[in-house]
């Protein structure tokens, strides 16, 4: 029991080093790092307002659902729901982005287009809802924290008629 203490008197002194303290994890390498990997890698908020006919707020989440290809060429589905100032809308969008950086770097710009079905409340009693909108992205994402980043876009749809710009918060893809 004396050699107990001791050990521990002495470790306390910074005398004795103990060999967890100079354990360094190895690095590591993710085999898929290239080609097609699917799953949920990370998800964000975001809100904003639709430009189009007045303007509406609008709030949504989006997952970031794996990569195609490469890294940078992403799958990013959302839903969203815009509301005040008119009828509420709602949209569950499947986009891909390509991102012009990796994520290491401070900004990270990148473009993008998909598909979003569209509808709004009472949607039942229009012969035109639901709707399918052809999308484009243009945005950025600012490095926040190590594992969140803010993103700023703009969003074309339904062929430029309708307008939004998002701020948001989304995490980003750790080591």
């Amino acid at each position: 029991m004396r050699s107990v203490w001791l050990i521990m008197l002495l470790a306390a002194a910074g005398r004795i080093r103990l060999a967890a303290q100079e354990f360094h994890p190895p690095h590591v390498q993710r085999a898929g790092d290239h080609g097609t990997r699917l799953g949920l890698f990370g998800f964000g908020v975001r809100g904003g307002l639709d430009l189009s006919r007045g303007p509406q707020m609008v709030f949504g989440v989006a997952l970031d659902a794996g990569n195609l290809f490469t890294p940078r060429f992403r799958l990013r589905p959302s839903g969203e729901i815009g509301v005040f100032n008119g009828v509420n809308s709602y949209a569950g969008t499947f986009e891909t982005l390509y991102r012009f950086t990796g994520d290491e770097q401070k900004a990270t710009p990148y473009v993008g287009g998909g598909f979003s079905l569209v509808g709004h409340a009472a949607c039942g009693a229009d012969p035109d809802c639901p709707d399918l909108w052809v999308n484009v992205v243009v945005g950025f994402e600012l490095h926040y924290r190590s594992t969140f980043n803010w993103l700023l876009e703009y969003h074309p749809m339904d062929r430029f008629r309708h307008n939004r710009v998002y701020l948001g918060l989304t995490t980003r893809r750790g080591n």
